[in-house]
């Protein structure tokens, strides 16, 4: 027996499929990447609880339980991995986050839209840039010898050093590459908030007598509040989760005290090493914590704000 009301819902799934054809089609080639390199690999952390071996594979290969995670929580270098990537985290959220908002707010009020859309331009193009180069970019700026950074030193009565290998530098040849590569880009989003605020409260407030201060502090920046939230959530995300390209190419002996985070040490261990199912145990690990994380900071979002992604 067919109930109606069901037949009804699905003839209009049915309808509204048909109608968003074209906009399935474009969302397909997303939709299989997914499935393909995201969710089906997924079945790889079954080897977080196994001593994995490749000539044995998934089913061959003995159980252990939570041994990899036991031996990563007595391993003396698990509280240095995780103290640094936090670090670089909440550095990256004091520094890089608020950088494209401020851009954007200073773009905006930008009269010259030619010379807006030259600055737009020359600010989005670090974005396009592979970490190699920007890596390479900031040793040259910054080499000892021939670096114009090291010039200018100089010349202000100051040592040559090399920078890279000194421990106390590498947070901030990490952010400051950061915000140069990303803050065109990030201001993206913003300048489309920006963009979406009626003209005519900016009006009504000129009329009022509001300065342009007021004018940002009492329209501007409570209108992009929800899109900022927004993106701080999706950024807090990925708490564990740092550039592994960038820590991996900064580092080096010198600064491994303060460069060495959870994506190089999986890397060393379970890549390099050949401990697949240690490396996996740690990157799970990484990704539950990140998860746990999003639901907690989402829920107070939701509270504090009423802004949430759910």
């Amino acid at each position: 027996m067919v109930i109606p009301g069901r037949k009804i819902e699905r003839n209009n799934l049915l309808l509204k499929l048909k109608d968003g054809k074209y906009l399935l089609l474009m969302v397909l080639p997303a939709f299989i990447y997914y499935i393909l390199f995201k969710y089906i690999p997924m079945w790889g952390v079954l080897i977080s609880f196994q001593r994995y071996s490749p000539f044995k594979g998934f089913y061959g290969s003995p159980w252990v339980g939570l041994q990899h995670y036991q031996i990563f929580f007595k391993s003396p270098f698990w509280w240095r991995c995780v103290r640094n990537t936090l670090l670089l985290s909440l550095y990256s959220i004091l520094w890089s986050f608020p950088a494209p908002i401020i851009f954007a707010l200073v773009l905006n009020e930008v009269k010259n839209l030619r010379f807006k859309k030259l600055v737009q331009t020359v600010s989005y193009m670090p974005h396009f840039l592979s970490t190699v180069v920007v890596v390479g970019l900031f040793y040259m700026f910054l080499s000892p010898n021939t670096g114009p950074v090291q010039k200018v030193i100089v010349a202000m009565g100051g040592e040559k050093s090399d920078l890279f290998a000194q421990a106390r530098y590498f947070r901030t040849i990490y952010i400051s590459s950061g915000i140069w590569q990303s803050t065109g880009w990030g201001a993206i989003i913003y300048l489309a908030a920006l963009s979406n605020i009626d003209p005519t409260l900016y009006e009504s407030a000129t009329i009022d007598g509001a300065s342009k201060f007021q004018q940002l502090k009492y329209i501007t920046i409570p209108s992009i509040i929800p899109t900022i939230v927004i993106m701080l959530l999706l950024r807090l995300s990925h708490v564990l989760g740092v550039g592994f390209e960038k820590a991996f190419l900064l580092q080096n002996d010198a600064n491994h005290e303060t460069s060495d985070v959870l994506e190089t040490f999986v890397y060393r261990t379970g890549i390099s090493g050949g401990n697949y199912s240690y490396g996996t145990a740690i990157g799970l690990l990484t990704s539950v914590v990140n998860l746990c994380f999003l639901f907690i900071f989402n829920g107070i979002s939701r509270k504090i704000s009423e802004t949430s992604l759910w």
